[in-house]
């Protein structure tokens, strides 16, 4: 019984393995189960003992690949929790760029797919497996936006850190994989992931430097307009 559950193991991480190949080259319509149990050496039987369906066994090949590229790279880039906070932003924006440019984060091959083609079967398992680490880079953002930013500015903050890793990256990985116009000339992308790294970091925090001193600003105006509503502050009597 161990033997048979042990194999039974084994074909399901072949099918998830062979299916992220395909669905990331392939998309969901045009990737079959024919091609992906060939791949894994399997049957159609196994793939839907395991999975249910092609649907079933799409959904959760993306959450292996998401899952697998995170063991490689993990989200806070290894830097510890009581880092200064400077690093802990690099740290995960160099996780983020990492796992963008290495040709094994098959997650984002999937997705790719899926936009060109959507099919809605992914939104819900990657709500659940992004969240986290949105959450992760918010509390970052957080801290270094201070007390009295808003959620706006913080959510605004995490856009323009987010495009900077996401863009140029995403799309020298579709170039380079024959699914993607040619970057511009005057648009060369970075190779040393380190560099870009270093440079989305400063940019970052600068960016957020002048949105603190605007979330400043904006309270000593608020603080000020209280103030010269207040009677006390007037001369005025109780």
């Amino acid at each position: 019984m161990k033997k048979k559950r042990r194999d039974g193991s084994e074909t399901r991480l072949h099918l998830l393995e062979a299916a992220c190949k395909v669905f990331a080259t392939k998309g969901f319509r045009e990737g079959t189960i024919a091609e992906i149990c060939s791949k894994a050496n399997a049957n159609a039987a196994a793939a839907n003992y395991h999975f249910g369906s092609k649907e079933g066994l799409y959904v959760e090949s993306w959450r292996y690949a998401f899952e697998k590229s995170l063991k490689v790279y993990p989200p806070d880039g290894g830097v510890a929790l009581d880092a200064p906070v400077q690093e802990r932003l690099r740290g995960r924006v160099l996780s983020i760029m990492k796992r963008i440019i290495d040709p094994e984060s098959h997650d984002f091959d999937i997705v790719h797919k899926e936009m060109a083609t959507p099919t809605g079967l992914l939104a819900g398992v990657m709500h659940e497996s992004m969240e986290p680490i949105f959450q992760g880079l918010g509390s970052v953002v957080r801290e270094l936006v201070g007390e009295r930013g808003t959620e706006e500015d913080v959510r605004l903050c995490l856009m323009s850190i987010r495009a900077q890793c996401f863009g140029p990256l995403l799309r020298e990985r579709r170039r380079k994989m024959g699914s993607g116009p040619p970057l511009p000339v005057s648009e060369p992308v970075q190779d040393n992931v380190e560099v870009l790294a270093d440079h989305v970091t400063r940019f970052s925090l600068a960016g957020i430097r002048e949105v603190r001193d605007l979330i400043e600003k904006r309270a000593s105006q608020t603080l000020g307009g209280d103030m010269n509503s207040d009677p006390a502050v007037n001369g005025g009597s109780l």
